[in-house]
């Protein structure tokens, strides 16, 4: 079984980590950072000035006792600093930095500081973070040049920020909404000093966004707006520093992708930005009512955290990947006490990790740990195909949710596993669980299905039932009867009667439901214009039939041409894809349609993203064209993978890999089709979801690989942990690591 981490693809946010400082009570004499004092007086004493614990979107930093920097996750473009490109969860250390005091983490780049007041960075550099005036990402460390002195770094997405020891700031990097504050939004690939800000003794970094720390206690915001987060009352950009209004004594700051929090010298908490908890784009800081004694603050991504002063850490916001920490992936409207977690003197927020150092000089960490940011050496990547363990024998099919799985054993039961926040278990709890257990209760099925956090049956009575969402155990579909056939996506469902005629239900935005509008619907509605259908199909947004006459047909969203009628026109109602006679298979995924002949050969249609349909085409195809393999029997497609059967036993994969879920032994995007490792024996049935697939081998055994985040692979140690856990980035040092 083959151990590999990797990234996610998409858009990921950097969260910078808050800093705590002691500040007096003073107060700025005039509004403008320029004309006011610039000395850095005895009113503020800075009791951590020097972050030694930094969390970047996927990948996690810290300073061991003796000076040097341990790195641990993702690593695709060098940001871990070890010479190479290879991603851990196990804690590495980073080549060549010794002294090191302070650090931070970006996207995907790293910046250092060490004793003597020089800057290092490392990692990528497509936008100029790096500030060694190039282009080019580089994956070991080296200083920033002409450039001393620095007291506090901080990095955003793709920006880098300093605070020197004379009071002043400079920035270099992603320019697009102004955060490098230097009055133009021009990338500079060498650092520039941020206009008009003295007195400044640290500085944090959010996505888009630069707050700095005045020593006045007065903190100060340029950049990114578009939702508040600069706290100056308005919605609009900045360019330069704008004061944050109302605000004095602040000894703790931290922003995120769209939200900012601080701590003032009193204790009470402040949050504005996208800060649910206060409310929509609140634009000015607000304070937590109720809530007081609190020393720091992390703001992530959709979540936030704050350390009170008896070294509890509370959490609120988006729990989507246990970000929270209190054992659930939920969100969580106020703030409440991580359960478990005491003694804590500093945390970090990535895109959607925590890490927490103790006094102890323990790290925990939880949350994703998809690429191995909680550097707790965990299997992170199951690549190559392996048994579902505690699964019966005899299994006729298998379905893949986003994090959960089902299998329909030849005795007409369910059995369920991974994520079940939603219910989608079927058990009537809340508990995820990593093996199979057997779904209570249900028996006759014949058919099954699974999406983000529901599972539907079909049963040999020609019903439908489902569960997760609204019921955790499962419930029939009212005025439903008479399906011999049925397929799910995120989005809606497909039911295939026994008089040929296909009912749908659910969004309807692209006309996906064929019902000739796009409304939604909560109950079946008959797809018009069809009749004699023997086989239906589902995606996101879009819907497939096969008729007895061997002609295909589809309906709904049309932007890459995934209809195949050769137009790019969403269709409210079915149409038949083109220069398609003799279909025996049909499937779909995000952007694709793909379909099966009687005589083996492969068509594809639409956008063949990350080579999903397997046509090797760079292009669209609005009209179906032939796969790049042939001898084929079936195919079926998740949102960006797809998988055919041949008929000497083989399944070749093609699109995207990033969790290992084409299941040919690596995490590689290859533009061509792979054979499915492992598997040599053919399958009966196969699954993919967004990033697991399982498959059913001939003896009736089931097969999984690629994701394990929640279990729903059925086999090894979930990765996501949703309560914290040690972690072995700091080693203990007796008396704390700052």
């Amino acid at each position: 079984m083959k151990h590999i981490a990797v990234s996610k693809w998409g858009g990921v946010l950097r969260v910078a980590l808050g800093l705590l400082l002691s500040v007096g009570c003073g107060q700025p004499s005039e509004p403008t950072p320029a004309e006011t004092d610039t000395s850095q007086t005895s009113s503020i004493a800075r009791t951590q000035t020097k972050v030694r614990l930094a969390a970047g979107a996927y990948h996690s930093l810290a300073i061991r006792p003796d000076g040097t920097l341990w790195v641990a996750g993702n690593n695709d473009d060098g940001q871990l600093g070890t010479g190479d490109f290879e991603s851990t969860s196990t804690p590495v250390q980073v080549r060549g930095m010794t002294g090191v005091q302070s650090v931070a983490g970006g996207m995907s780049h790293s910046v250092a500081l060490r004793s003597g007041g020089t800057v290092w960075t490392w990692g990528a550099n497509w936008m100029g973070q790096l500030g060694d005036d190039s282009h080019d990402s580089r994956p070991t460390a080296a200083q920033v040049p002409a450039l001393s002195g620095v007291v506090s770094v901080a990095a955003g997405w793709y920006h880098t920020l300093v605070a020197k020891a004379d009071g002043t700031v400079w920035a270099w990097g992603y320019n697009y909404f102004g955060q490098l504050g230097d009055g133009s939004t021009t990338d500079r690939r060498a650092p520039v000093q941020v206009q008009g800000l003295t007195g400044i003794v640290a500085v944090v970094a959010g996505a888009q966004n630069s707050f700095a720390l005045r020593s006045d206690g007065t903190l100060w915001s340029w950049g990114q707006n578009s939702e508040g987060q600069l706290g100056n009352g308005t919605f609009e950009h900045s360019a330069i520093p704008v004061q944050v209004q109302g605000l004095t004594g602040v000894m703790a700051a931290s922003i995120g992708n769209a939200r900012a929090l601080a701590v003032r010298s009193d204790g009470t908490l402040w949050g504005w930005g996208m800060e649910f908890a206060l409310g929509y784009r609140v634009a000015t800081p607000t304070q937590f009512e109720g809530l007081t004694r609190f020393k720091d603050v992390a703001a992530g991504t959709g979540f936030s955290l704050a350390i009170k002063a008896d070294g509890t850490v509370w959490s609120w916001g988006d729990g989507a990947q246990g970000e929270v920490g209190d054992g659930t992936k939920r969100m969580r409207m106020a703030p409440a006490p991580v359960p478990g977690l005491t003694g804590v003197t500093g945390v970090a927020a990535g895109m959607d990790h925590v890490l927490a150092v103790r006094a102890d000089g323990t790290l925990w960490g939880w949350g994703s740990n998809s690429d191995g940011q909680l550097a707790n050496g965990a299997v992170i990547r199951y690549a190559t195909p392996a048994p579902v363990q505690g699964a019966p024998t005899g299994v006729l099919a298998v379905a893949t949710g986003r994090a959960h799985s089902l299998l329909l054993n030849h005795d007409g039961t369910v059995w369920s596993w991974g994520l079940n926040t939603w219910g989608q278990l079927g058990d009537g709890t809340p508990t995820s669980r990593p093996v199979p257990t057997q779904v209570p209760g249900l028996d006759g099925v014949t058919a099954i299905g699974a999406t983000y956090g529901e599972s539907f049956v079909l049963r040999a009575d020609g019903t439908v039932w489902k569960w997760g969402y609204i019921s955790s155990t499962p419930t029939p579909i009212p005025d439903l009867t008479r399906v011999i056939a049925l397929s799910v996506s995120e989005t809606h469902a497909l039911a295939l009667r026994d008089d040929g005629t296909v009912w749908a239900w659910g969004q309807n935005a692209a006309g996906n439901l064929g019902d000739g509008t796009t409304t939604s619907s909560d109950v079946p509605v008959k797809v018009l214009d069809l009749d004699g259908v023997a086989k239906v199909a589902t995606a996101n947004s879009l819907s497939f039939a096969v008729r007895h006459d061997g002609t295909a047909w589809a309906w709904g969203q049309n932007g890459a041409g995934q209809l195949g009628d050769g137009t790019a026109e969403d269709r409210h109602t079915p149409v038949q894809v083109r220069n398609l006679t003799d279909v025996v298979a049909i499937a779909g995924g995000e952007y694709h349609g793909m379909a099966v002949k009687a005589d083996g050969t492969g068509w594809t249609w639409g956008l063949d993203y990350y080579q999903a349909g397997m046509s090797n085409l760079p292009r669209e195809a609005h009209l179906p064209v032939r796969m790049s393999v042939d001898g084929l029997v079936d195919i079926v497609s998740g949102p960006t993978t797809g998988m055919a059967t041949s008929i000497d036993g083989r399944v070749w994969t093609g699109g995207y890999n990033d969790m290992g879920q084409r299941g040919d032994g690596t995490t590689q995007n290859s533009p061509v089709p792979s054979p499915l490792s492992g598997i040599t024996t053919g399958v009966t049935a196969l699954s993919i979801g967004y990033h697991h697939s399982l498959a059913v081998l001939p003896d009736g055994t089931v097969w999984a690989w690629g994701d394990n985040s929640d279990g729903q692979l059925g086999y090894g140690e979930p990765f996501d942990k949703l309560v914290p856990i040690r972690t072995s980035l700091l080693v203990p040092s007796g008396t704390g690591p700052f």
